[in-house]
């Protein structure tokens, strides 16, 4: 029997906001335990909450960057379940009334554009975090994150393969940063992804038993989290075993899944409007604002650097992965002008060192490696050379120029000097220049190779050739 897989993801980004959704507690990652809390997010009784209208914004953002219909008025709800780091008894979300729904994203996978629905964006707050004793049988509550504000992106059941989730996942998360409404780091769990997955016989319309997967805060972890189960769920079904509908937690250790609980529904939390916030009602001037000042989007900036600088889609797409590594291509070009040859570079010396999201750490400037692509291009040094500047720059900063004048490393182009060299060696290795002659083009590498040795890789490459080519007659 032939199974498909539907696969469904619930997405929490934490927004970067400065205070937390309800209360003025700052948001700062890392502080000492229980250090960012008030009687608000401590739920002390008597307190009343009150919604941090940039959180609001960032939510009518990505409400516009993912084509959603913005409800004009929405309203919070109270999300009823018992956990000692939710310390209100209740956390404190949207249910009936979303700020955003019915929007839509476009992926690709294997050259296959898909479109995948969004049924619902929400804001709501974060619960605290539980931290276990190794040595003793204890548990410790931080509450710290309580409060924290989270948009709630749930899509519709609309991929078939953990490659489509995965494809899924980096669109949002490329979007979320694009929009800096989110930092995206998965390791402090900033944006983080519940899968629902289940199997259902090729050609059935009703879905299957689903099981919805935590624990994944990497784009590796949640292919192969939603790799494992689909392996799993096929196993069971194709032995005649039905499939339970509970939440597992993936081990990145044993790479496999655990039970942790029962699998929840709506009405098991009881939901109700919070009578102590009202309705969040949205006016157009507010809408337009931030419509007018929505960043050039992943979709849409690939698409100009394809065009406007005669990229590949393969080096557009590169490029575009972070709004950071766009942004500093495009400083870079301004420098040089030279598109192809700087996003090559890019692609192979600079994402070598750092990734897409570390850019703005990198300590090269835009314009010092723009100028190191000039430097290759006029002949004062080869791309060799460059690649050891480029090294020097990477572990100190500084200018390129400065770097080649104090090394020594500017390129030999000066023909009289070089045609002593090349005349030496061709007399020096008479075989080899005799091969040459006779028609064996790939000893001529041979030959160059030995005028870069003697001249410590500065002689020009393709001065080179030429001399060798005209002496060997």
């Amino acid at each position: 029997m032939e199974f498909e897989t539907v696969i469904g993801l619930e997405v929490h980004a934490q927004m970067n906001t400065k205070s937390k959704i309800f209360c003025g507690c700052s948001t700062a990652f890392g502080a000492p335990p229980n250090s960012h809390t008030c009687p608000i997010c401590l739920a002390m009784p008597g307190t009343l909450p009150v919604l941090n209208r940039r959180v609001v914004e960032s939510a009518i953002k990505l409400g516009l960057a993912t084509d959603s219909s913005l409800n004009r008025e929405n309203r919070f709800a109270r999300k009823n379940y018992f956990y000692p780091d939710l310390p209100k008894g209740y956390q404190i979300s949207q249910f009936e009334l979303p700020i955003a729904e019915h929007g839509k994203l476009e992926i690709e996978v294997e050259g296959n554009s898909k479109t995948i629905g969004i049924t619902r964006i929400h804001m709501e707050e974060d619960a605290g975090k539980l931290v276990h004793d190794e040595q003793e049988a204890v548990s410790y509550v931080d509450l710290n994150r309580a409060g924290t504000p989270l948009l709630e992106i749930v899509s519709e059941p609309d991929m078939r393969s953990p490659e489509e989730a995965v494809a899924y996942l980096k669109k949002l998360h490329a979007i979320v940063r694009y929009l800096d409404i989110c930092d995206g780091n998965m390791q402090e769990g900033s944006f983080r992804c519940d899968a629902n997955i289940s199997l259902r016989p090729r050609g059935q319309e009703k879905f299957g038993t689903r099981t919805e997967l935590k624990n994944m805060n990497s784009f590796r972890n949640v292919q192969l989290a939603l790799e494992y189960e689909q392996r799993r769920q096929r196993d069971v079904l194709l032995d005649g075993g039905s499939i339970t509908q509970e939440t597992l937690l993936w081990n990145p250790d044993t790479n496999r899944t655990e039970p942790m609980r029962g699998k929840e529904e709506a009405h098991d939390y009881r939901y109700f409007p919070d009578p102590d916030l009202v309705p969040v009602r949205l006016d157009e001037a507010m809408i337009n604002a931030l419509k007018d000042i929505l960043p050039e989007l992943p979709d849409a900036r690939r698409t100009r650097f394809m065009q406007d600088y005669d990229l590949g889609e393969y080096d557009a797409e590169l490029l575009t992965t972070s709004r950071d590594l766009a942004d500093f291509f495009e400083a870079a070009n301004l420098a040089c002008k030279q598109p192809k040859k700087l996003a090559n570079f890019i692609g192979t010396e600079l994402l070598r060192a750092f990734t897409a999201e570390e850019i703005n750490t990198c300590p090269v400037q835009p314009q010092e490696l723009g100028k190191l692509i000039n430097m290759v291009e006029s002949g004062a040094i080869s791309g060799k050379i460059a690649k050891g500047v480029f090294a020097d720059m990477l572990a100190g900063g500084g200018d390129p120029e400065k770097i080649v004048q104090q090394k020594g490393l500017v390129q030999m182009s000066n023909e009289d000097e070089l045609i002593a060299l090349v005349q030496e060696i061709i007399a020096a290795n008479p075989e080899q220049a005799q091969q040459f002659r006779e028609g064996k083009e790939k000893v001529l590498g041979f030959l160059v190779g030995q005028l870069m040795k003697k001249t410590s890789g500065k002689a020009n490459p393709q001065l080179a050739n030429n001399l060798f080519r005209q002496e060997l007659g």
